[in-house]
């Protein structure tokens, strides 16, 4: 009897530990960002560093997605959003949720799932994504465009995500209280819509594991540039590299423009690639930039070392 009491118990305990976990391992979330190679949070998430946020809301939409085009990224753009504060801009570091349609049974494995987590037994599930932001951390949700009853956030929850992320969420579905949300000042908003309903008849699956916003695959760790002519999802090994190259295609179009209206040289001689003369004219420019460089010398001589503007 002790024997099939100890059988039982073991097979109880290896079926928990194989259970579906509702948040991501580390180990999970570094195997899907293999190319990632440089620090990371204590969940596994890339974590790029403050001054690549920073210098990347002075970045286009256009100009990010060219580079990530130009590396084979496709499919990092997402338009047609509502957004509660149009004239802002948010970067960030993704933290990732998934909802579905409500399914009893399986929202209950769910629950009892996230309570062997150690996530909060009080309140409803969609609670959990939000007690993992830290600083610089971007709540983005798919759920599957839902809007009445798809309402993932009020303003209650709007100030505590703010109070720990300093930044908002993108959601492909819906929040309620717009107009408590747009109070909570540096608090932002990319939604598909509003609605004033609660949330109803959805479930959270997961948090940092892989997700789709609308045609864009988004892992956990991505950084977004979010402004009002859309969203860029961009790879976390790649944020450096789209901050840098965007910045010195606005430096090559100031030259350029510059020296068109001086008449130094023709259209044909700044369109195409440039000449050993033009670059060196360049270089020169560079070195008596008026203004503030956006990125510190050495990052430009490292970038220029394969590249012939």
């Amino acid at each position: 009897m002790k024997k099939i009491v100890l059988i039982l118990v073991f097979g109880l305990v290896f079926s928990m530990a194989n259970a579906q976990r509702v948040g991501s391992t580390p180990e999970y979330i570094k195997a899907i960002t293999p190319e990632w190679k440089g620090e990371r949070f204590a969940d596994g998430r890339p974590k790029v560093p403050d001054n690549i946020l920073n210098r990347l809301k002075n970045i286009g939409i256009e100009d990010a997605w060219g580079v990530l085009r130009n590396k084979g990224y496709l499919n990092q753009f997402e338009g047609n959003w509502t957004i509660i504060n149009p004239d802002s801009v948010m970067t960030g570091r993704i933290v990732t949720a998934q909802y579905m349609p409500l399914r009893p049974d399986f929202q209950k494995q769910i629950r009892a799932q996230g309570l062997a987590e150690n996530r909060s037994p009080k309140g409803a599930t969609n609670s959990w994504p939000i007690d993992v932001l830290v600083e610089g951390d971007i709540y983005v949700a798919d759920s599957y465009g839902k809007v009445e009853g798809g309402t993932l956030i009020g303003d209650n929850l709007g100030n505590s995500i703010y109070a720990k992320s300093k930044r908002g969420v993108i959601f492909y579905g819906s929040v309620r209280d717009q107009e408590g949300i747009s109070e909570i000042k540096g608090f932002n908003a990319w939604v598909k819509s509003v609605d004033p309903s609660y949330i109803d008849q959805m479930m959270l699956t997961s948090i940092n594991a892989p997700i789709r916003i609308g045609h864009v695959t988004v892992l956990p760790g991505d950084v977004v540039l979010a402004k009002k002519y859309g969203t860029i999802f961009i790879p976390a090994q790649l944020a450096e590299e789209v901050v840098i190259t965007s910045e010195l295609t606005n430096l090559r179009n100031q030259f350029g423009h510059q020296r068109l209206r001086e008449g130094k040289y023709k259209p044909g001689e700044i369109d195409s690639e440039w000449s050993e003369e033009v670059r060196k004219d360049f270089l020169d420019w560079i070195n008596h930039y008026p203004g503030k460089l956006p990125m510190t010398k050495q990052e430009l001589d490292n970038y220029l070392k394969e590249r012939n503007y």
